[in-house]
């Protein structure tokens, strides 16, 4: 049972959300609750604040704070080529599919700090697919977006990305995709080019646009039931007939009212083809 403090704790928390919501039009409401209720406290320490109430008249009153609430409450964490096997069957299984069509469009949602993004973008080069690719990275942070864009990363970081990158079927050496120096690896030009970066909201925003296939990688488990069925339907209005669907490893349709959109490809590595027209 829950005790007087979890109580006031949860009161505390859905007033932020509410808060958040009515004053700057970002939901939270459908997010998982435990981890909601971790960041929104790991948010009020970071601030000085003893309680999570202390902290609402701030979310109210200063537009300043919004960028550390939304880096804070999304979900920031990512590496590249993060579970090889499922970029190598991408690029095995998928992108033989991919290569009969004329144009590609690959919509990336949650892309974080970009290196997602251009893991994939890196696949599709080395499949002789990137010149008729647009891959279209989508999140909810714009603090997150502009370091995506910038394409800058610590060179330690991608040095230790190169056995992944390699177990994904890599096969030119991930510096082959940077400029080195000062400490810092810069992505190349030609990666970037074929990759727009924007800001969207998987709860409010509506299609973003008519793509290949949809890349949503551990981000439906921060969401609860209603919000993970409403985004799947966006991803499912979103792709052609025949695209291709790609969640993270403890993601899955089982119990989802959009599972009838799909058929699992491997469903070990979260892969799913779109079965025909929505209905």
């Amino acid at each position: 049972m829950p005790t007087r403090t979890d109580r006031l704790r949860a009161l505390e928390v859905d007033l932020f959300v509410e808060a958040l919501a009515r004053r700057h039009g970002y939901d939270f409401s459908h997010y998982a609750k435990a981890s909601l209720r971790r960041r929104v406290s790991a948010l009020a320490l970071s601030q000085g604040c003893a309680t999570i109430a202390e902290l609402l008249p701030r979310v109210i009153h200063d537009d300043g704070l919004l960028p550390t609430i939304l880096s804070t409450l999304s979900v920031p964490v990512t590496e590249m080529f993060r579970d090889p096997p499922v970029f190598r069957a991408i690029a095995e299984r998928l992108f033989p599919v991919l290569a009969t069509y004329p144009r590609l469009n690959i919509w990336q949602a949650g892309s974080a700090t970009g290196e997602e993004a251009y893991s994939l973008a890196i696949l599709l080069e080395e499949a002789g697919l990137l010149h008729k690719a647009q891959i279209y990275a989508t999140d909810i942070n714009d603090a997150a977006i502009a370091k995506a864009e910038e394409g800058i990363f610590s060179a330690e970081h991608v040095a230790r990305y190169d056995a992944a990158y390699r177990k994904a079927g890599g096969t030119k050496g991930l510096s082959h995709y940077f400029s080195l120096g000062y400490g810092f690896a810069k992505v190349s030009g030609a990666l970037k080019d074929h990759i727009s970066f924007a800001h969207h909201n998987l709860v409010s925003d509506g299609v973003f646009c008519e793509v290949n296939m949809v890349m949503c990688r551990n981000v439906l488990i921060y969401f609860d039931k209603k919000l993970q069925d409403h985004v799947l339907g966006l991803f499912a209005a979103s792709l052609s007939r025949g695209g291709f669907l790609c969640l993270g490893t403890r993601e899955n349709l089982g119990g989802s009212a959009q599972a009838h959109h799909f058929f699992s490809i491997d469903n070990d590595l979260r892969l799913f083809k779109k079965s025909g027209d929505l209905g």
